[in-house]
């Protein structure tokens, strides 16, 4: 398994959570690693993603301002810090990894395990 999700967990309401995503692939300026969240009975979404090169770094706005995506480059591993948690959060989270910024599951081939947060209020 190339890439290694880990960090969900029970957590209540307005706490905080960080994801890892360690990556035990080439990893190349180009790549992003992309975050999504899948929720008992819904579609997988897109929540964060993060551009090696460069840096950029983007969120869907129903996470903005809560979620932090970053990553060190040495490790191969990105991050997902969770701030603020709501219940709608409980999802499995999921990290990509792509050749390009997309918003879209289908493009992605490269998974990770989901990673559980359960979040009770």
């Amino acid at each position: 398994v190339q890439l290694q999700a880990f960090g969900g967990g029970l957590v209540q309401a307005g706490g905080s959570l960080r994801l890892s995503c360690a990556d035990s692939g080439r990893t190349f300026s180009s790549h992003v690693m992309t975050w999504f969240r899948q929720a008992p009975g819904k579609e997988r979404e897109f929540v964060a993603a993060l551009r090696w090169g460069g840096g950029n770094t983007y969120y869907a706005d129903s996470v903005k301002g809560r979620f932090t995506t970053s990553g060190d480059k040495a490790k191969q591993t990105v991050y997902l810090e969770i701030n603020a948690l709501k219940a709608e959060d409980t999802a499995a989270y999921y990290c990509a990894k792509g050749s390009s910024y997309s918003r879209s599951p289908s493009t992605y081939v490269v998974w990770g395990q989901g990673t559980q947060v359960t979040v009770s209020s």
